[in-house]
C-alpha cells in the first residue's frame, strides 16, 4: 500500500513554508511536484551526458540517444503500447492533440463531415477540432453532461452517425474528476469508422492505463502532471494511423532524405519529433514513470479514492460549501471542485494561500463546462501520492475559518486578500 509519509521524503518542496505555514499542495491537476529521483536524473544528464541525440557517433551523443530512446520504451510499457515506436514525445498534451488535429484531421476531413466533442472537454481537446472544422467545412457536435457531472452516453448514440469522422473526449474531467467510459465511447465511434482521440492528461497520472483495453486510436498526456518535468508530453497512436499521417512540424530529424523534388519521412516516432527535442525532460519523464511503476498505479488510484471519500465526508459538515461532480469516489479522480456560497472563487483561493494551501481557482481551461453548470468559476483542490488525510483536516479547518470571516472577506477584492491585507 502507498505510504504518503514515506513518499513525501522524496519531495523537497513539501518541506517549504508558505505565509508561515507548512505548504499543503492541492494543485496537482495543474502540475505535480517532482521527486529527487527525477530532479537528479535531469541534473545527471546535463552534468555527464549532455549532447544532441541522433546527431553524432561520439560517445556523449550515443549515450544521450540511448537514454532518450529508453525513455520512450519506459512510457510504452507504462501504458502497455504495442511498440515504443507508437510513443511520440512532444511538449505537452496540447501539442499532442494538435498533432492529431493537423496531422490527421487537416488531411482527412471533408466538407460535411462531423466531429463529436463534449462540453466536458478541456480547451486543448476542443479548440483544435473547432479550427479544423472551420478550415474543412466540417460540423462540430457536443455531448452534454448530467447535472451531477456524468457524460450523457445516450447522446453519443444519437450524435454519432455515418458522417462522424472524429470522436474526442477526456478520459477524466479536469474540473469534476469524472472518469468516463472510454471503451464504450470508442466502440460506438468505431462502429461508423470514426477515429477516437482521448485526452489522458487527467487520467494517465491517476489510474492504471492500458491503451489496448481502452480501444482508443490516440491518447495524449503530459509529463509534468505525473511527477515529470514541464516541457514534455506524449502522443500515443495506433501505428498504422501514425504512419499514414503528415507531420505537424517538419525540419531536422523528421526525414530520411530530402531532395529539391521529394521528401522521405523518417521512421516512427522521429518524424513527429522535429528539431532538437526536450532530451533532459524526456529522460526525466522516463524516471517519473519508473517511480510511479514502483509505487503501483493501482495503489495511486486507491490512495486518491480514500482522500476523495474523506474530503466529501468532511465537506458535508460545511453548510456553505457547494461541491460539483460525482459523489461516488469510485467514479472520479482526486479532484474536488467547489465554491463557498457568497464568496468569489478567487477570494477563497487567495485566503487559502494565507493558510499555506495551494489550490487552483477560475474556469480551469474548461469554460463551456462551467457555463453549462451555471458557474463563473470554481475552487479546485486536486490530490496526488504525497497528500494526506491530515492535510485534508487542516484544509477543512481553514475553510471553516474562511466561512466564519465571510462577511469581511466579501468586501475585499481577491487581489487584496492575496496580499494579506
Amino acid at each position: 500500500m502507498l505510504d504518503p509519509e514515506e513518499v513525501r521524503k522524496d519531495f523537497p518542496i513539501l518541506t517549504r513554508e508558505v505565509n508561515g505555514r507548512r505548504l499543503v499542495y492541492f494543485d496537482n491537476a495543474a502540475t505535480t511536484q517532482k521527486p529527487l529521483q527525477v530532479i537528479n536524473a535531469i541534473s545527471n544528464y546535463y552534468m555527464y551526458h549532455n549532447a544532441n541525440v541522433h546527431r553524432g557517433f561520439h560517445t556523449l551523443s550515443q549515450e544521450a540517444s540511448q537514454m532518450y530512446e529508453e525513455a520512450h520504451e519506459k512510457v510504452a510499457k507504462f501504458i502497455n503500447a504495442y511498440s515504443w515506436r507508437e510513443v511520440v514525445f512532444c511538449s505537452n498534451t496540447t501539442e499532442a492533440l494538435n498533432i492529431v488535429a493537423y496531422g490527421w484531421g487537416l488531411w482527412n476531413l471533408r466538407e460535411g463531415d462531423e466531429i463529436v466533442l463534449t462540453v466536458m472537454d478541456h480547451h486543448s481537446s476542443m479548440l483544435p477540432w473547432r479550427i479544423i472544422a472551420k478550415l474543412k467545412g466540417a460540423r462540430v457536435k457536443y455531448v452534454d453532461i448530467t447535472d451531477d457531472g456524468y457524460l450523457r452516453y445516450e447522446q453519443f448514440e444519437e450524435l454519432i452517425s455515418e458522417k462522424t469522422r472524429v470522436v474526442a473526449f477526456p478520459i477524466a474531467s479536469n474540473v469534476l474528476g469524472t472518469i468516463n467510459d472510454a471503451r464504450r465511447i470508442a466502440r460506438l465511434a468505431h462502429r461508423v469508422g470514426a477515429i477516437v482521440v482521448a485526452d489522458g492528461a487527467q487520467s494517465v497520472p491517476h489510474i492504471p492505463t492500458d491503451v489496448r483495453e481502452l480501444e482508443v486510436d490516440f491518447l495524449a498526456f503530459s509529463g509534468h502532471k505525473m511527477l515529470g518535468p514541464t516541457g514534455i508530453g506524449v502522443l500515443w497512436g495506433r501505428q498504422d494511423l501514425l504512419e499514414s499521417m503528415h507531420p505537424f512540424k517538419v525540419g531536422g530529424d523528421t526525414i530520411k532524405d530530402v531532395t529539391l523534388d521529394d521528401i522521405v519521412w523518417h521512421d516512427l516516432p522521429w518524424r513527429f519529433e522535429a528539431g532538437t527535442p526536450n532530451i533532459a525532460e524526456g529522460i526525466g519523464l522516463g524516471v517519473a514513470v519508473e517511480y510511479l511503476t514502483r509505487i503501483g498505479m493501482s495503489n495511486v488510484r486507491e490512495h486518491e479514492k480514500t482522500l476523495v471519500e474523506y474530503t466529501l465526508k468532511r465537506m458535508r459538515e460545511l453548510e456553505d460549501v457547494e461541491y460539483y461532480g460525482p459523489r461516488n469516489p469510485a467514479d472520479k479522480t482526486g479532484v474536488i471542485a467547489f465554491n463557498i456560497k457568497g464568496l468569489n472563487h478567487h477570494t477563497v483561493g487567495s485566503a487559502l494561500d494565507l493558510f499555506g494551501i495551494a489550490v487552483r481557482t477560475g474556469m480551469h481551461c474548461a469554460h463551456p463546462l462551467h457555463y453549462r453548470l451555471g458557474l463563473k468559476g470554481t475552487v479546485r483542490a486536486s490530490y496526488y501520492i504525497y497528500n494526506t488525510l491530515e492535510e485534508i483536516d487542516y484544509f477543512i479547518e481553514s475553510l471553516e475559518k474562511i466561512i466564519s470571516l465571510k462577511d469581511s472577506l466579501r468586501s475585499k477584492p481577491a487581489k487584496e486578500v492575496c496580499t494579506g491585507t
